[in-house]
């Protein structure tokens, strides 16, 4: 049985990230990881120390108590995060049938995301983190660290969650979004749910046949698909067509033809991603 690697903490999207793990799990029959990282942070390091002027021995005092704090705060995060793991299991096993397991670990998000997905078909993470109060209209820097280093799908929560019922597809004609077009096509997961395959730019034959090669791939099992070529910019024509389908989940490549336009991920699927309010599945 596949299985699920779902991201959780303490941001506004964790009740969406459940919700949508539970969905997910439901139409592929997987097992779920429900993965929890403890950040190892210094309370020493994070605190400016001026204490050196002061003498050796109130500085020796101060840097005893840190450690207890750092100490303290610490214990106080291992619970925390056992607390929002069985919360999460508890909203998880409410729409999924399959195995649950609670991983709770220290360290780094990305590098321990990066270890546990080897062995799972999805990774899911909220939008934005615990800090996305601070940054509303960004998305998180680690879903682009963790697109930049993943070989696993990624399913973006966003803050609240619908079920999907039908696929767009933002079709640009990468690499990407021919590996995502194939992942539709053998996925369990799209079986029974209407496809759109949009695609930004003017109406020149060449575009017309390209599109009509996409749905042949996308319909290679079977699966009923459209298509539809829409004037504009990408990011607004995509942003402007999900608004318009509440309901729908969203599939991109996470590179485009250009993916050195930035360090990280296209600027267009960065755009897209903060602009759009419903699941969005990247492949790279």
């Amino acid at each position: 049985m596949s299985k699920i690697l779902a991201c959780v903490d303490a941001s506004p999207y964790a009740m969406s990230v459940c919700d949508l793990t539970a969905w997910l799990a439901s139409r592929l029959k997987s097992d779920i990881e429900l993965l929890h990282v403890v950040q190892r942070k210094s309370a020493v390091a994070s605190r400016h120390d001026y204490s050196g002027a002061i003498g050796l021995g109130v500085k020796s005092e101060l840097l005893e108590e840190l450690t207890r704090i750092e100490e303290a705060q610490g214990k106080l995060a291992v619970k925390s995060g056992r607390a929002l793991l069985d919360a999460a299991q508890a909203r998880v096993r409410t729409g999924a049938d399959g195995n649950i397991e609670l991983v709770h670990l220290h360290g780094g998000i990305i590098e321990t995301i990066l270890e546990r997905e080897a062995e799972t078909e999805l990774v899911i993470m909220g939008k934005r983190g615990a800090s996305s109060e601070y940054a509303t209209a960004h998305t998180g820097s680690k879903i682009e660290r963790i697109l930049r280093a993943s070989k696993k799908p990624l399913v973006i929560a966003p803050q609240q969650f619908l079920h999907p019922e039908n696929v767009v597809i933002a079709y640009d004609g990468g690499k990407s979004i021919l590996r995502a077009l194939e992942y539709v096509a053998s996925s369990p997961l799209f079986d029974g749910m209407p496809i759109h395959l949009i695609m930004a730019g003017e109406e020149p034959e060449a575009r017309r046949a390209e599109l009509e090669r996409a749905l042949l791939t996308v319909g290679a099992n079977g699966r009923k698909a459209d298509w539809t070529l829409l004037p504009g910019a990408p990011d607004k024509v995509i942003a402007d067509y999900m608004a318009d389908r509440p309901g729908s989940m969203l599939i991109m490549g996470a590179h485009g033809h250009s993916p050195l336009r930035t360090l990280i991920v296209g600027s267009t699927t960065t755009a897209v991603v903060r602009a759009v309010h419903a699941p969005i599945l990247l492949v790279r």
